[in-house]
């Protein structure tokens, strides 16, 4: 792939400072670029790079005044960080822009499948499978029976999706990624063993949904587990069976909600956090890292941390006095001593 100053300029409404048909091949950092790099300055204090970096064309605010003459062409543009954001989301498009249907797939005679499609090799798609528009769907794939997968979704290789999932617009499945596997549902018997309680609800993720690697998100006994509009998941996090995630909150890596668990709207859950089930999290709630919620959040766009958790405040109060406890021993041991002697 390779695009002239001038092109890029086109794409971002920016000005060509230098020589518009300087070609470039590949993105860099500004201190890691070589010739055919093309990168961006937006922060100030890193203006020295601008004087010092071998890449080809650099992307710059439209009022940045040069102090030093550069050997290289200019992008001007409003905002450079914002720019260089939409040109890596082109990039990210311009990779992903496949179609058509690849050898040795497994597509039911009953299946659905949209416009401008690709099916990457190896793939299997189940009978009254519904697939939309402009949907990606990479090699090793599975999609169960009776699924639904609406308009610009990409799901990439080795992702699983379970029998009657429904798949909103634009949603993200990174690598790894199960859908509607069983939930964690069995009954304790007298002998000490237990009988698996099938698991026949399904999993409804709705748009602008993105998920990380080797995430998995259970399907319900009866019912569904959502994960609501503008949802992020990162990698490896495990969402139990009949859980609801409310509108644009994230979830970083490591983290565990349990069964039938409520998280409100824009909660942001930090890595490790374990959540025990049938609670719920009020809006706006921000969880620190390797927290342990184990009681229903009522109280919106408060700050938890700790394990069982407590609010943040009270976390950090509690920490300074973790760290002196030693020190408050040694001096119970002398205050001890001494009222031994004075007896």
């Amino acid at each position: 792939m390779q695009f002239s100053a001038e092109q890029i300029a086109t794409i971002l409404k920016g000005s060509v400072d230098g020589n518009p048909e300087t070609q470039v091949h590949k993105l860099a950092k500004i201190e890691e670029a070589d010739q055919g790099s093309l990168t961006f300055l937006s922060n100030p204090k890193y203006e020295t790079f601008l004087y010092s970096t071998n890449a080809s064309v650099v992307i710059v605010n439209e009022d940045l005044i040069l102090t030093k003459p550069v050997d290289l062409t200019l992008i001007r543009v409003k905002n450079a960080y914002l720019a260089f954001t939409e040109l890596l989301k082109f990039y990210v498009q311009f990779q992903t822009n496949k179609s058509g249907r690849e050898e040795f797939t497994v597509v039911h005679e009953t299946a659905v499948v949209g416009e401008n499609c690709y099916i990457g090799a190896f793939s299997y798609l189940g009978k009254n499978v519904k697939i939309g528009d402009n949907v990606k769907i990479y090699p090793h794939v599975y999609i169960g029976d009776d699924v639904q997968i609406d308009d610009d979704s990409i799901l990439f290789p080795g992702v699983r999706v379970y029998n009657s999932c429904l798949i909103g617009k634009h949603v993200t499945l990174h690598s790894g990624v199960i859908i509607g596997s069983d939930g964690f549902g069995f009954a304790p018997l007298e002998d000490g063993s237990f009988e698996k309680i099938p698991q026949i609800g399904n999993v409804i993720l709705e748009d602008n949904v993105e998920i990380g690697s080797n995430t998995t998100v259970d399907r319900a006994t009866l019912g569904s587990t959502i994960i609501r509009e503008g949802v992020k998941l990162d990698n490896l996090i495990q969402i139990a069976h009949n859980v609801e995630i409310g509108k644009n909150t994230v979830v970083a890596a490591q983290a565990g909600i349990s069964g039938s668990t409520k998280v409100g709207e824009q909660v942001v859950i930090g890595g490790q956090v374990g959540v025990v089930g049938h609670i719920s999290i009020a809006k706006g709630s921000q969880i620190q890292a390797q927290s342990g919620i184990n009681r229903a959040i009522e109280l919106e766009n408060r700050k938890w941390a700790g394990s069982p958790s407590s609010s943040y405040t009270s976390q950090l109060r509690s920490q300074v006095l973790y760290a002196k406890l030693p020190e408050l021993e040694k001096r119970i041991q002398e205050l001890e001593q001494k009222l031994n002697n004075h007896n």
